[in-house]
This record gives structure tokens, C-alpha cells and sequence, in this order.
């Protein structure tokens, strides 16, 4: 069985592996579920674990098989696997695995206080770029087979999914929550994504990005009935004094000295959620007394989110199935850029590298 794999710490150490098929019997207690991939969508993790920034290898091995955006349909189960997972059942994994955390023991994985993580295809644990996998039924999502050809969105859709569920959560404080505006900064896979969680949320929605138009992202945020704003035209000042205040932020821009002009922006009993992560080692200016004292004063919350939990795989499926009845063809407008079979990996890393106008880079696994 053939997989995509690096050398950890090799810098452009992409290559084809050659890998034992695994089978359900791996998993204890009868839990195993046997899938055979379809689609893997790549992106920025691949590229940097492939660039030696991060990744590790399991224990015991010299390479780890990348890729955890997944959607695959299921050809065998263990005889303690729920009913809902069966045969021909369309399946997406999670990435994050249980370590030593008591979050990690409740079933929240994402919220660890570990050091050290366990997440496919990109820690300790292969990935999915592979002709099969197995898994624990414990984190393998079901999906209606109307969703086959958007399904691989799934994954990148839970990021969106835990910000917005979570800044729902957060508010809980209030009492009453009834946020009108949303602002998403980054017009990428992840900020579209935010905005259609948004949108299915019956928010005002706009979008702040760099790309000035003509620019196809800009129209598939006015499709949502949203507003597109480039930061080449306007400041986040200027959007927020036409369009907010926003009562909901979201960043996806991967810049953080956004980060601090949203800040400075965020209405009353407003939520900035923190998404990008970000290296180097920027520095900026900021009003920091403006800053302190419109959040101390309007009860505002800047909160951090990561990778995603299995309440927020079940609302991505239930937001996927809205978005094919409101949107219908917007999900598949966002998988521009399908590289047919694991052995075109090179073009595969090409275009997550050079193609600026690919929104969602996949590979195609294997046939329906």
C-alpha cells in the first residue's frame, strides 16, 4: 500500500512510502474501522512539516505519513462499532488523539495541557495520505452520502466550527447573547469557512482580506449574502464604522498585528477568536491603554482556539448539510485545485507553494 511520506526534520523529504495494509484487529475492544480514502486536502501544515518547520514521527519509525484533512468511505468494522458506521458508510477522522491530559481523558483532546501532542499526520502519529487507514470508531464521523463531493471540507470546517462554538459558549456569561454583525479578517480556505459558519448563523457578515478585486474569493463571500472589504482600500477603522461594531471577530490571516486593530474594534459583549498561528517574531506599536480599557469597560473576550472536538466534527456535518440546501454549489467552488493520485506529490507541494489563486488543494486517493 502506497502513502505520501517525509523524513522528519529532512527538509523537502517528500516521497512515496511503501506501507503493511492495516486491518480493524489493531484497534482494541473491537472498535477498529477500516476506510479507504478518497480525498485528502492539503495544505500550509503539509507544506511546512514537508519544509522540516515541525512533525514527528511515531515511535519506532524514521518517516510519518502527512496529511489530516480526510474523507474516505468505510470498508470494514470491528464487531463493537456503532450502527451508524457501517460498509459504504462515507467517514471523516479527527487529528487530535487523548495523551496524558484529563481533557484528553473527557473526550477534549484539543484543550490538552500536554507538552507533547498526538495528531495525524502531523505528531507522533501517521496521517492519512495513504491508500487505507484504520481507526477507532471513537473518532470517525459519518457523513450522508449528499455530502461526497464537499466532504473533505469537513476537517477545515471544524476550525471554523470550535470558534464560533465556542464564542457561543463563552457568552453563556451574559445570560443573553444576541450578536447581529460578524467580522472575518482572511478571505483563505479557513476565513471563508468562517464566514459560511457565520452566515448559517443568521449573522450580518463581512469580510476584511488583503486581495484587492477582481478576486474569486470575494465573490463567493457576497454569494453568502456577505460584504468584502480589501485592506489595500480601507482600514479595519474605516469597515468597522460603515459595517460594525462586531459583536463576533474571527481571525484567520495568519498577520498578527491584525490581531490589535481588531481588538480596537470589537464591539460591546464582543468575541475576538484567535486562529492563526503565527511564527517569527513580529513587533508593532499598539494602543494599549485604548485597548485595556475598551475591553474592561465593554466586557469584551479575545479568546485562542485550536484543532477541534468531536461536538464540533457532529456541527460541521449538520453546517455542511445546511450549506448544500441554502448555498447549493458554494462548497464545491472552494476545491479548486484536485492533484490526481498519491504519486504527483511534487505537484501536490507545488501547488500549495506557488498556485496564489488555489483556495482548496486535494488529492484524489482513490476512485468512488
Amino acid at each position: 500500500m502506497r502513502a505520501i511520506a517525509v523524513t522528519p526534520g529532512e527538509a523537502g523529504s517528500i516521497h512515496l512510502e511503501d506501507v503493511p495494509k492495516p486491518s480493524v484487529g489493531e484497534v482494541p475492544e473491537g472498535r477498529g474501522v477500516l476506510v479507504r480514502v478518497l480525498r485528502v486536502g492539503v495544505d500550509g501544515t503539509d507544506k511546512e512539516i514537508n519544509a522540516a518547520e515541525y512533525g514527528a514521527a511515531p515511535p519506532g519509525q524514521d518517516f510519518l505519513i502527512i496529511g489530516h484533512e480526510n474523507f474516505g468511505v468505510v470498508e470494514e468494522v470491528g464487531p463493537n462499532v456503532p450502527d451508524t458506521i457501517r460498509p459504504g458508510t462515507y467517514v471523516v477522522a479527527s487529528v487530535r488523539r487523548p495523551g496524558s491530559s484529563i481533557y484528553g481523558q473527557i473526550g477534549l483532546q484539543d484543550f490538552t495541557t500536554d507538552d507533547f501532542y498526538y495528531e495525524r499526520g502531523i505528531n507522533l502519529l501517521h496521517g492519512y495520505l495513504t491508500e487505507h487507514y484504520v481507526e477507532d470508531a471513537r473518532f470517525v464521523f459519518p457523513l450522508p452520502a449528499n455530502l461526497r463531493e464537499v466532504g473533505v471540507l469537513l476537517e477545515p470546517t471544524t476550525v471554523a466550527e470550535k470558534g464560533i462554538n465556542h464564542a457561543y459558549e463563552i457568552q453563556r456569561r451574559l445570560k443573553v447573547w444576541e450578536p447581529r454583525r460578524a467580522c472575518i479578517l482572511g478571505s483563505g480556505t479557513i476565513g471563508l469557512l468562517m464566514a459560511l459558519a457565520a452566515r448559517l448563523r443568521g449573522l450580518e457578515l463581512t469580510v476584511f482580506s488583503l486581495p484587492e478585486r477582481p478576486y474569486r474569493n470575494a465573490d463567493l463571500v457576497e454569494e453568502l449574502g456577505g460584504v468584502y472589504f480589501s485592506s489595500q482600500e480601507r482600514t479595519l477603522a474605516e469597515v468597522s464604522a460603515e459595517r460594525g461594531p462586531f459583536d463576533l471577530m474571527m481571525d484567520a490571516t495568519g498577520f498578527s498585528p491584525l490581531v490589535w486593530e481588531a481588538a480596537e474594534v470589537l464591539g460591546k459583549n464582543g468575541v475576538l477568536v484567535l486562529s492563526s498561528i503565527t511564527g517569527g517574531d513580529r513587533r508593532v506599536e499598539i494602543r494599549s491603554d485604548a485597548i485595556n480599557q475598551s475591553f474592561v469597560l465593554g466586557n469584551k473576550v479575545m479568546v485562542g482556539t485550536v484543532n477541534a472536538s468531536p461536538a464540533d466534527f457532529r456541527s460541521g456535518v449538520d453546517d455542511l448539510i445546511k450549506a448544500e440546501a441554502l448555498f447549493p454549489g458554494w462548497l464545491a467552488q472552494l476545491l479548486t485545485t484536485p492533484i490526481q493520485g498519491l504519486e504527483r506529490y511534487d505537484q501536490m507541494i507545488r501547488a500549495l507553494t506557488e498556485d496564489r489563486a488555489a483556495i482548496k488543494v486535494y488529492v484524489e486517493v482513490n476512485g468512488s
